[in-house]
């Protein structure tokens, strides 16, 4: 594969396979995605175009085989295995960070639970998609406690309202959540550390669609690790685009965010990463809220 950065010298693409890439619109994944979007990482014979949309919605998508390459939650692989591949770069894994349960209402879990088994507390607890890991993580480990899931960006609204008990908040309101006032309950990241002796929290995943073929599917994916590196590379470029999306962020709790989510991990899993995928899925099949252990191929 010939990848052209911008000191390269450009060779005509044999061929021109459009080719459309799904993410986010968060500031990791736009950072992911900066040498990409910006022209400054090429493939031969490839053009990108990109697709930007909530995860809980490129997970739907996905399940319908939609999109060439995209970003899902880890979550939602079992059930488009069959479809796609793992890519080995891409994936956001927290390493000691992750969802973080919080409420107004409530300073602990403990707490919250007693109340719930006492019938003082009826609320449920928002979750941010059926799909997403942090609601698989929740039921997996959160017995006893009902959810119910609402778009990830009105949790911490209808939390504050009282329209539920407590939120798990994802992307960036991990990192803001405690400017208005909300008490932690449980760090999934922190959680998941502990109780697997140190392994990352499998998050989300990039995945490449099977009917491309093997070749580009390893292509596309050495190119979005190319783009990664270009990103961190050229980071006063990469910051500020990534910030586009940072839904009223500052800089520094944006770039904070890139790198807990953009990390070595991310340019490639590996056994670790692989290993934490294994164990996710088997605690999903064990509890009963995935289908089946899918086989994990890193392409």
């Amino acid at each position: 594969m010939n990848l052209e950065t911008e000191n390269s010298t450009p060779q005509p693409p044999t061929s021109n396979r459009i080719i459309r890439v799904g993410h986010s619109p968060d500031p990791d994944d736009a950072f992911m995605f900066y040498g990409l979007a910006s022209g400054k990482v090429k493939l031969d014979g490839v053009t990108i175009e990109h697709f930007l949309e909530d995860i809980q919605s490129l997970n739907q998508r996905a399940m319908k085989s939609e999109i060439e390459v995209t970003a899902i939650s880890a979550h939602a692989f079992p059930y488009v295995a069959d479809k796609y591949w793992i890519m080995e770069t891409g994936a956001s894994m927290g390493e000691g960070y992750g969802p973080v349960l919080v409420s107004k209402d409530y300073t602990s879990l403990d707490e919250l639970r007693k109340n719930i088994l006492s019938g003082k507390e009826t609320r449920a607890v928002a979750t941010p998609g059926e799909l997403t890991t942090a609601t698989l993580l929740f039921k997996i480990f959160i017995e006893g406690v009902s959810n119910i899931d609402i778009p990830f960006d009105t949790i911490m609204e209808k939390v504050l309202d009282g329209t539920y008990a407590a939120g798990l908040l994802i992307h960036e309101g991990q990192l803001t959540y405690y400017n208005e006032g909300f008490h932690k309950l449980l760090d999934f990241g922190e959680f998941w550390e502990t109780k697997t002796n140190g392994l990352p929290l499998p998050l989300g995943l990039d995945v490449v669609r099977k009917d491309v073929g093997e070749e580009l599917a390893r292509k596309l994916s050495r190119g979005l690790k190319e783009s990664i590196h270009y990103g961190y590379t050229h980071q006063s470029g990469a910051i500020p685009y990534a910030m586009q999306w940072g839904r009223g962020i500052n800089h520094e709790l944006g770039e904070k965010f890139v790198k807990m989510y953009v990390s070595e991990l991310t340019i490639s899993m590996g056994e670790k990463g692989k290993q934490a995928l294994e164990l996710l899925f088997n605690l999903g099949k064990e509890k009963g809220f995935i289908p089946n252990i899918p086989k994990i191929e890193l392409m």
